[in-house]
């Protein structure tokens, strides 16, 4: 499991970054235009629709690297920080099967309306970022639930 979910993160980072890149790189052609008087109506929506792809998928790695969602205040004056992981985990895991769930409807319901200025790109290809980015997190925050399981075991069968 720890090495699928390393594969994905990497996936995510650079699905993550070539979102980014574009994100700028359209920007930047905004800019020029505007700055030459020409407009260029598409790259408003092309910069918002990257910058949600790319928003979403370094949320989900955040997830897994712990920095995005924490009880950090009660991690430094609680005891049992091993179950307090598991709960943020247990939390982590619920609420992101909903967002998995409606993420799906949204999909569905909006997969054929069309891009204002782009009208052979569909919304369905910029809304599955959701289901993709809260499935990719049930699986970052079901790993790490095994991990701080097995440590709970190890941790009683020691003492």
């Amino acid at each position: 499991m720890k090495r699928f979910v390393q594969i994905l993160e990497k996936i995510q980072i650079a699905v993550g970054l070539v979102f980014l890149c574009l994100f700028f790189s359209v920007i930047l052609v905004q800019i020029v235009t505007r700055y030459m008087g020409v407009s260029v109506i598409w790259t408003e929506e092309v910069a918002n629709y990257s910058f949600i792809w790319a928003i979403f998928m370094g949320a989900a790695v955040m997830v897994n690297r712990r920095e995005h969602f924490n009880f950090d205040f009660l991690l430094r004056k609680v005891k049992a920080k091993l179950l307090l992981n598991i709960f943020n985990d247990l939390v982590l895991i619920v609420f992101n099967i909903f967002i998995f769930l409606l993420g799906i409807q949204i999909v569905k319901e909006f997969w054929n309306y069309t891009w204002a200025t782009i009208p052979e790109m569909k919304m369905g290809y910029i809304w599955i970022a959701i289901p993709i980015m809260a499935g990719s997190m049930i699986v970052y925050s079901l790993s790490h639930l095994i991990e701080h399981t097995k440590l709970r075991n190890a941790k009683e069968v020691s003492e």
